[in-house]
């Protein structure tokens, strides 16, 4: 995970009907993320917004 990553922690995944997740975009708010994933949920498909950040030791 890169730094620019560790700034942007909510993530939407985006699921495909071949079972695999892809990753849409990643957002500083979780308000954000879901504002975002509204808009992309009105052209079809099915998009989860999710918290995805790793901690270092």
């Amino acid at each position: 995970m890169t730094y620019q990553d560790e700034l942007r922690p909510w993530a939407i995944f985006q699921h495909l009907p071949t079972g695999e997740n892809v990753l849409a975009v990643r957002l500083k708010t979780r308000t954000d993320a879901d504002a975002y994933a509204s808009l992309l949920r009105r052209g079809g498909g099915t998009f989860k917004v999710v918290f995805d950040q790793v901690t270092q030791p």
